[in-house]
């Protein structure tokens, strides 16, 4: 297999032209790892693996840990971390080269979350790296294959289903559905989610101007709920390449009896299904019981591990992530 594996430098980043394979997602653009990278989130210093294969390149975005080791450059808010590519051709042999050039940089490799480890892990094992794949968290999404609208909301369980219809006749809850970024909408959400029982946001400031760029690009979906004019419920979706992805969501805790989180998701997955013509609900990381309510395929989410055996610094830790999965398999 052949390619040339190059690193850059800070001043050499990924591409806009770059791009996953499959479908498009936020999470794989070159200005949301800027953001990351902005609001703090690169480590000890961003670094933007790349391997070339003829007039194809591989790109890996990335953060320094500690001396020796690389970690993908994700935080809590992304749904997955994959590599990108700058061209059609040779992408096998351009990533065998971004994971071999790699190896003159590293010890240790670390990428999480993984939907798909197989191509990833064969690719790291085919560079000369150790690896280790866990299974660690869950994913929920829907497919819709064929089914319109009426023939997914149909195969939903009887009681959400029920549910909606009779909050929805009471008419105690109203709707509303933007699809560009709203200041005074954006501050309902933060204070819905401020009185909601979800944790503290975590970095309000990158959430925000994530949302502020997805409305500039069109893809912004974005749901309040409110009773007697009060938001008591947001939602805060994006639509891209046939894909609705349910970023964050949070309700006030003492409206729960008007379901207003409930009419809200049913309110956007229509929007998406009928008008966006999505086909594919992405639900993130998570296995949140509810989940399952609007889903239908379920898939685990891995970490993948990966050990340079030329560097000593990586023996120990590989010996003990290894014995680990032995001790598990044995117990």
């Amino acid at each position: 297999m052949q390619g040339n594996g190059e690193h850059h430098a800070n001043d050499e980043r990924l591409p806009a032209t770059a791009r996953a394979a499959g479908c498009a997602s936020p999470f794989d653009r070159a200005a949301w790892f800027g953001l990351l990278e902005a609001y703090g989130f690169a480590g000890r210093g961003r670094l933007d693996a790349r391997g070339s294969a003829g007039a194809t390149s591989a790109w890996l975005p990335l953060r320094r840990e500690a001396p020796g080791n690389l970690t993908g450059l994700t935080n809590w808010y992304s749904f997955g971390i994959r590599p990108l590519f700058d061209g059609d051709a040779d992408q096998e042999a351009a990533l065998h080269a971004l994971f071999a050039g790699l190896r003159k940089r590293a010890a240790r490799l670390t990428l999480y979350p993984v939907a798909d480890p197989d191509a990833l892990a064969a690719a790291l094992r085919a560079a000369g790296w150790w690896v280790k794949e866990t299974r660690a968290g869950d994913r929920h999404w829907l497919d819709l294959g064929e089914m319109d609208h009426d023939a997914w909301w149909a195969s939903r369980p009887g009681a959400l289903r029920n549910t909606v219809q009779r909050k929805a006749k009471k008419g105690v809850v109203d709707i509303q559905l933007l699809t560009d970024f709203d200041p005074g909408s954006w501050a309902a959400y933060e204070q819905i989610y401020a009185a909601s029982w979800k944790p503290e946001e975590g970095h309000p400031e990158l959430l925000r101007a994530f949302a502020e760029a997805e409305g500039l690009g069109g893809r912004l979906r974005m749901g309040l709920a409110r009773i007697d004019g009060i938001p008591v419920a947001a939602q805060y979706w994006t639509v891209e390449d046939g894909t609705a992805f349910i970023h964050k969501l949070a309700h006030v805790e003492d409206s729960l009896k008007a379901s207003p989180g409930t009419l809200l998701s049913a309110a956007l997955f229509r929007h998406v299904i009928e008008v966006d013509g999505v086909k594919r609900v992405d639900f993130g990381t998570g296995n949140d019981g509810y989940k399952r309510d609007w889903m239908n395929r379920h898939d685990p989410l891995w970490r993948i591990e990966a050990f340079n055996p030329s560097r000593v610094a990586a023996w120990g830790p590989a010996l003990k992530a290894f014995a680990r999965s032995l001790l598990r398999k044995d117990s």
